[in-house]
């Protein structure tokens, strides 16, 4: 597995993924193959086998369901077939026509659905499908695997013979049963079986007088069995034609077998064919329990993980029913290495390993659990220091062991490597330790490799945030009840909350302070400066957080003030032209009430007349004269207006007269309510409450106290029991 070394599977915990892998798998070769899956060193196979798991995935969701893959393991047949005149057994040759036969399932499944599974097509399809093989077998065995009667003319005669042999032996050995039963010289049983032979039962006293072979007697020695003379001879016959068969169907068999050798190699192909079906499909169940996709692959050397989850975690968690916290994080060209600080417990060392073994997984074929929008790459080599790596059998001290693993890391560097390295430079003076870490890490930044490390060390801290491709990181955890919130904040060192975490677990604070006067004081300064920023950042992520949700609110109440405010102009504007025209109508009504006056004195006819043309005249040239397009614009308007209207009217009707009838249709459904004597009821659409003082034949005299009624049950309806 060149670029990952097995210790750092181990570190990351793949072997574990690949056990799980394992258990879904349908057949054995799917098992063993699943264990020793890893890194696809060929870009292009790899995207191949990615693209083929995502399009199984697929197939979980959609109609055209991918057929059953499953097959025994053919590796005897295999090597049987490999030494000349060797014969396969009868389960062999099954194994062997249905591995063929799901070859040929498959080719023509996905060249039906090519356009759903195009890898998985373009990978099957230039197998060339071997119907030689199932059609011969089918020509000699049956479905219940058994050798046909019709395999060759001379088994067929044998068999035949054999059938006629054994009704003769039946035929004798009634004949001897029936003679010797009526001489009474058997025994009540009469008959039993001896080394799969029919045999009589005879008394031990009449044994010399019944002729044939003795095979045996019983305990007591009450009962000899004998094989009547004349069946024996007809035995000794069926065992001359059993031979015969056997032999023939070696013959048979060796012969078919000898059909078959040509073919070995592509019955190799076929079980590796579908052993890698085994395995994607899988690859696709694993994904589809832990909502892996393919994420977008890159050339560009960006590494952007959004809603990562640890793929062991989150499947560990799901069964425990427990929330899992996904990460966020992105490496790139202008951000190669990132400086992840802060106290233990935090998930430093989780979100190390989740990109590590996301990393590792993508590059060995696997769907990952990230969101659909993230991007990643492929690296040569990837690196990792996680873990408590102190080895007894070398002798070798933790901070011994990571030195000689960093002299590695030195060797193996470069710009196409990933690093993930936990507590860098512990293990030995913090002073010394941390400038020899600083040392190594700077030789990373230079070789321009990607990776991320875990630290307490300030001076890793400082030389992140002075390097302009380094950046640092912290994860957040709450200043007031000092948990961890297990979320990355990218830009800003974390505080280690030394002091802090010691005094929530009950350290007396006279100790903490003695142990703070005992460090250099810039140390605390420090620490302490990161520990305000982290607390003043969470501060300012729900201030932010709050100050959101108030432009929200207030967004909403603009919107509908404004709605509020263009209703109220609306309403001011139709008030406006009603004041107008009531004012107008005022006017006109003063002016043919003074016409009128003057009629009234004077009777002069001509001059109201005059006077009522000079007022219409006067209103009509206020008046727009519409033009005959307009008018019948309007008029259409009008019409319409009025169509919709009656259809609203029409509407409400009907909704009305389906409720109406859902109603009846509801209350025709409830089961109908016995009524006793006492019962308070109404009648059907009435309000008036009244008791029932008889009943009989269907009817009810129902009391509602100044007078009675006589009406049918039917036509009542429940309302109270009586108490």
């Amino acid at each position: 597995m060149q670029g990952v070394h097995q210790k750092t599977l181990q570190d990351l915990e793949f072997p574990t993924v690949l056990q799980q892998l394992a258990a879904r798998c349908n057949t054995e070769k799917g098992k063993e193959a699943a264990k020793t899956v890893g890194i696809i060193e060929d870009k292009k196979q790899l995207l191949d086998y990615l693209g083929q798991t995502s399009e199984y995935l697929a197939s979980f969701t959609n109609e055209n369901r991918i057929p059953n893959h499953g097959f025994d393991s053919i590796d005897k047949e295999l090597q049987l077939l490999r030494i000349e005149n060797t014969v396969l057994e009868l389960s062999g040759f099954r194994r062997i026509s249905h591995l063929c036969n799901t070859i040929g399932l498959h080719k023509k499944f996905f060249k039906k659905f090519k356009e759903y599974y195009p890898l998985l097509h373009a990978y099957i399809d230039p197998i060339e499908e071997n119907t030689f093989i199932p059609n011969a077998i089918a020509g000699i065995i049956d479905r219940f695997g058994e050798i046909k009667d019709t395999a060759s003319l001379d088994l067929k005669r044998i068999r035949m013979d054999i059938n006629t042999v054994r009704a003769k032996i039946n035929s004798s050995f009634g004949a001897a049963l029936s003679r010797y039963n009526s001489s009474e010289f058997l025994d009540d049983i009469k008959e039993s079986i001896v080394e799969n032979r029919r045999v009589l039962a005879v008394k031990a006293m009449h044994r010399k007088k019944v002729k044939g072979t003795v095979m045996g007697s019983s305990k007591t020695g009450s009962i000899v069995y004998i094989v009547p003379e004349a069946t024996l001879q007809f035995s000794t016959e069926l065992s001359n034609l059993e031979y015969e068969e056997k032999e023939e169907i070696r013959k048979i068999l060796l012969e078919l077998t000898n059909s078959i050798r040509p073919e070995t190699e592509i019955l190799a192909l076929y079980q590796k064919i579908l052993t890698h079906i085994d395995i994607t499909a899988a690859k696709a169940k694993y994904a589809a329990e832990m909502d892996a996709v393919l994420p977008n692959i890159n050339t560009a050397r960006t590494l952007f993980l959004r809603e990562a989850f640890h793929p062991l975690l989150l499947l560990n968690n799901k069964l425990k029913k427990e929330k899992t916290w996904p990460q966020t994080i992105e490496l790139q060209q202008e951000n190669r290495i990132i400086v992840i600080s802060g106290p233990n417990a935090g998930g430093k060392s989780i979100t190390l390993k989740t990109i590590g073994l996301l990393q590792v997984m993508l590059q060995s074929g696997f769907l990952v659990p990230v969101h659909e929008r993230s991007s990643m790459c492929f690296f040569d080599k990837v690196l990792t220091d996680i873990g408590d790596n102190q080895s007894i059998e070398n002798h070798l001290s933790t901070y011994s062991y990571r030195l000689k693993n960093m002299n590695y890391f030195l060797r193996q560097c470069n710009k196409n490597t990933l690093f993930l390295i936990d507590e860098f430079g512990t293990g030995s003076d913090p002073e010394l330790g941390g400038a020899l870490a600083e040392s190594f890490l700077e030789v990373f930044y230079e070789r321009e490799a990607f990776g991320v490390i875990t630290t307490h060390y300030a001076n890793l801290k400082l030389l992140a945030n002075e390097l302009p491709h380094m950046t640092n990181a912290n994860m957040q955890f709450d200043n007031k009840t000092l948990e961890p919130t297990f979320k990355l904040i990218m830009g800003e060192a974390g505080s280690s909350f030394t002091f802090e975490v010691a005094q929530k677990n009950g350290i007396p604070y006279s100790l903490i302070n003695k142990a703070k006067k005992k460090i250099d004081r810039g140390k605390v300064r420090f620490d302490a400066t990161i520990s305000k920023l982290q607390k003043e950042r969470s501060k300012m992520s729900k201030t932010e957080s709050r100050l959101q949700d108030k432009e929200a609110k207030a967004k909403e109440e603009a919107e509908r003030l404004e709605k509020l405010n263009a209703k109220i102009k609306n309403k001011l504007e139709n008030y406006q032209e009603l004041y107008d025209h009531n004012q107008r109508m005022i006017y006109l009504g003063n002016k043919l009430n003074d016409a009128a006056e003057r009629y009234f004195h004077d009777k002069k006819k001509r001059a109201l007349i005059s006077e009522m043309l000079r007022i219409v005249e006067t209103e009509n040239s206020k008046r727009k004269k519409a033009t005959a397009k307009e008018a019948k614009a309007k008029k259409a308007i009008k019409k319409q207006t009025a169509n919709e209207l009656e259809q609203k009217i029409v509407k409400v009707r009907e909704e009305k007269k389906e409720q109406k009838a859902k109603a009846v249709k509801q209350e025709k459904a409830k089961p109908k309510a016995i009524l006793k004597l006492g019962d308070r009821v109404r009648m059907q659409d009435g309000k008036a409450v009244g008791t029932i003082d008889t009943l009989e034949k269907g009817k009810a005299v129902v009391n509602y106290g100044l007078f009675t009624t006589n009406v049918s049950v039917d036509q009542l309806e429940l309302v109270e029991r009586k108490k």
